[in-house]
């Protein structure tokens, strides 16, 4: 068995992306490794190959259909009737009208890699194991049959297994005593009025405890569940001779690329992730691991896809304007419009007063009118944050590039300041201010949070760009600044981002309504306490792929709310395995309450896998997921299969109803796009620049290029005559908030049949790379309305506490019958 060269990432056009190298990978087709020593997505050939699965066809969204594999796209097709590894590869053509003998075995090789490519936890089939075991003597279909059996028989059954909740079409159950007629939308089960499943229909005749049905190879069978069996580990992958005799690593580094020591007793962990850091996460242990205490499947498998329902009304995407310059960070500012926030480029639509091409502009949805804004250091892949006086810094960036922009300098340690304010309009159309305040270390990468003081927690980042297996290029730290965004000088090792490199940069990070911080990268989360540097709790790691850069999903924190004790609840859905054109992107969800006793992932799906997908909350409280792609990583031109529908998440729903299907947009939002809440309740969409620098056509390297056009989604809560129900005249006396349970006063107008509302505060924060820094929403308790009456005014109670509300700007939305009126802008002093 030879070892396989393949390595990860060298799609790669350019230096200009952080790049995840990692070891060869060696396969086995007989070895205990997970996915035979490949990643997810992967499959191991004879010789030892990893080599990714063949392109799987299906519809982006609502799946009615199974997907097709296009076999004409890996191995050629015999043409004499011989086959396999004596015959240079050949696989048996399935349309041959003379070679019909195993004419099969593609199919089947097509329903196990649409199995085993979506982790679709489903039973295979009697039919097609009596195939299986017809042909598993053929060499093509050798390791194939090997990888299908170690996951799925392990696996097994996951919709029709009465112990896993399965509602009917289940293996030895009881028939539903009342069933009704199957959907034609998938559901099944007590919560869609008994409804059964077809056998032979578009989903499979099993209704999962979630309410879906399932059968191999239809595209939709991932279910909601983690309730799968722990599988039993293996001792080494690396052969036990030398795994003896090896050195043991002295800096938490090991494997191939540092010396071929292995972790020991090292404290983190005594697996060597396929990276060369020990640990003991699934990061470590899972997919790549070369030596230790290597798992052969996961320990919890994360659902595949699940069908999301199209809504009756899907809501819209318009064109509305020109964003001036690529929209690789984004904010909406106190006076209503938006900064877009770039690296150094050589085009962009606009110009500063000195003649160069500008790389920030100030956007106004008013008037989709955009102007010219300056800064003094490159922001490219910034982090950021409000501050309490209303102003946005940007922190960190990259090297100058002096042949573009002389006046334009190093980033990495800046800190940038643009003010705007509700009531002053002299501020607009202001640059960023740099007055020389700088941070603490370089960082690139690195994420901000505004704490309950004022302070800002800003952590992680690169120190200069280089590859983030090598520690001394990692910058695995954090460090605290001023109110007013000054560092207080001191880079505190967190132990999350040196367990979890070199999947640490641009962490989640959501402030908790006890003040601590929940802090999530690569797969790993726990709950910090700043104030006195320590871990509270380590939490479950998340199961499914890397969710974090480079394989970056999007992380939410749920509204928040008295009704139960501002208790916080986080989702983050999407992911991927590795950095690479051919990774699969991970189609689950995990939702946990970090702060509750025992807190765990509960398990949902989207219909599909989803890298650089962003959450934006709705003053609704439901929660909109869009952009980024189904096949590949971040980075430039490592993204393909833009995802282009909007989905709608519900967190009021039951488990397994809280997807649905939107409208789709047009135009693909890939690497550098942005999603944020508007004034009026609609959804801005922009950016998506997955190339070096800016292209404005496409051609055979670059197939996605640099997107100018900003997009407004109008969500169906503004659609046809509910936007004439909208509260109008919304009046806030006192617009400064103390967040000390007080009350406050609103003010505005309804339509005579209004039957309720809602009044909720909203902090958008700072959005890049489908991380949102600071995005949270506060439901708030109020008294005074008056049914029927067509002019309201509210007595509002403000949050109990900063650790609830941090200082900074905030909007509050009357919301009335699930209708939004315009936002007004606060201060939560």
């Amino acid at each position: 068995m030879k070892t396989s060269t393949l390595l990860l990432g060298l799609a790669a056009s350019t230096s200009a992306n952080i790049m995840f190298t990692h070891v060869p990978l060696s396969c086995n087709q007989t070895g205990m490794q997970m996915y035979h020593g490949c990643l997810r997505g992967q499959w191991c050939t004879e010789n030892g190959d990893c080599v990714p699965v063949q392109e799987i066809k299906y519809s982006m969204s609502f799946r009615s259909a199974d997907p097709e594999l296009d076999v004409r796209d890996g191995p050629e097709f015999s043409t004499d009737g011989t086959c396999g590894p004596a015959h240079s590869n050949t696989i048996c053509d399935p349309n041959s009208k003379v070679n019909t003998a195993g004419a099969e075995i593609p199919q089947i090789i097509a329903e196990l890699v649409v199995f085993l490519g979506a982790q679709v936890l489903t039973p295979i089939p009697a039919q097609l194991l009596a195939q299986m075991a017809g042909v598993e003597q053929a060499s093509v279909m050798q390791n194939v049959i090997q990888q299908a059996l170690t996951e799925a028989v392990a696996l097994h059954m996951d919709h029709c297994l009465p112990s896993n909740g399965c509602q009917s079409g289940c293996t030895g159950a009881v028939v539903p005593t009342s069933p009704t007629s199957p959907r034609s939308d998938g559901r099944c089960g007590k919560n869609f009025g008994g409804a059964t499943c077809a056998a032979n229909g578009p989903y499979g005749g099993c209704c999962s405890g979630y309410g879906h049905v399932a059968e191999i190879g239809s595209g939709n069978g991932g279910t909601t569940t983690s309730q799968e069996p722990v599988i039993g580990t293996v001792s080494a992958t690396m052969p036990p001779e030398s795994t003896a005799t090896a050195a043991v690593t002295t800096d938490g580094t090991c494997g191939a690329g540092n010396g071929n020591t292995v972790c020991g007793n090292w404290p983190n962990g005594n697996c060597c992730s396929m990276y060369g850091f020990c640990g003991n996460t699934a990061a470590h242990c899972g997919a790549g691991c070369q030596s230790g205490n290597c798992l052969s499947a996961p320990v919890i498998a994360a659902p595949g896809p699940s069908p999301a329902p199209l809504a009756p009304n899907g809501g819209r995407f318009i064109v509305v304007g020109q964003s001036g310059v690529p929209a690789m960070h984004a904010g909406l500012m106190p006076n209503g419009r938006v900064f877009f926030l770039d690296k150094l480029e050589n085009y962009t639509q606009l110009k500063t007063s000195d003649g160069y091409y500008a790389m920030s502009s100030e956007y106004d949805p008013a008037t989709n009118n955009v102007v010219p804004l300056a800064y003094s250091t490159n922001a490219f892949c910034s982090g950021g944050t409000f501050l309490a006086d209303g102003r946005v810094i940007s922190v960190g960036g990259n090297a100058p590039l002096t042949w573009l922009d002389p006046n334009i300098g190093d980033g990495f340690t800046a800190i940038r300041y643009l003010g705007r304010s509700s009531s002053d309009a002299s501020l607009n159309g202001q640059s960023w201010s740099e007055p020389g305040n700088k941070l603490a270390s370089a960082r690139w990468y690195a994420t901000a949070q505004t704490m309950p003081d004022g302070t800002i927690f800003v952590a992680s980042g690169s120190l200069n760009g280089l590859n983030p297996t090598v520690l001394a290029n990692n910058n695995p730290t954090y460090e605290i600044l001023s109110p007013g965004a000054v560092t207080r000088g001191n880079n505190v090792p967190l132990d999350i981002l040196v367990k979890n490199q070199p999947y640490y940069m641009y962490p989640f990070i959501h402030l908790l309504s006890d003040g601590t911080l929940f802090i999530f990268v690569s797969k790993a989360s726990q709950v910090f306490n700043v104030g006195s540097n320590t871990i509270v709790k380590e939490l479950p790691d998340l199961p499914g792929d890397y969710r974090t850069y480079p394989n970056t999903g999007g992380s939410v924190l749920l509204p928040l709310s008295s009704k139960n004790n501002w208790t916080p609840d986080i989702i983050i859905c999407g992911g991927g395995a590795y950095q690479d054109t051919t990774s699969p992107t991970d189609p689950s969800c995990g939702r946990i309450q970090p702060l509750k006793a025992n807190a765990a992932w509960e398990m949902d799906s989207m219909p599909e896998g989803r890298g650089m997908v962003e959450g934006t909350l709705l003053p609704d409280g439901t929660v909109l997921w869009l952009n980024g792609g189904n096949r590949g990583a971040q980075g430039f031109g490592l993204m393909g299969r833009p995802t282009m529908e909007a989905l709608l998440y519900n967190p009021a729903k039951a488990l397994g109803q809280r997807f649905t299907t939107l409208a789709s947009s047009t135009i693909p939002r890939l690497y550098h796009s942005v999603a944020l809440l508007l004034l009026d309740g609609t959804v801005m969409v922009a950016g998506s620049n997955p190339v070096e620098m800016p292209k404005l056509q496409t051609d055979a390297q670059d197939p996605y290029v640099t997107e100018f056009r900003v997009e407004q989604y109008i969500p169906p809560y503004l659609q046809g005559e509910l936007a004439n129900q909208r509260p109008t005249n919304i009046a806030i006396p006192n617009k400064t908030i103390q967040p000390n349970g007080g009350q406050f006063v609103v003010s505005f107008n309804v339509h005579p049949n209004a039957q309720g509302c809602t009044v909720v505060l909203y902090h958008g924060g700072f959005v890049t790379h489908s991380v949102h820094m600071g995005h949270r929403m506060l439901e708030l308790d109020f008294a005074g309305w008056v049914a029927g009456g067509t002019t309201q005014t509210l007595s509002v109670t403000a949050p109990p506490n900063h650790h609830v509300a941090p200082p900074g700007p905030y909007v509050v939305y009357v919301v009335v019958d699930g209708v939004p009126g315009i936002g007004q802008f606060v201060q939560v002093a």
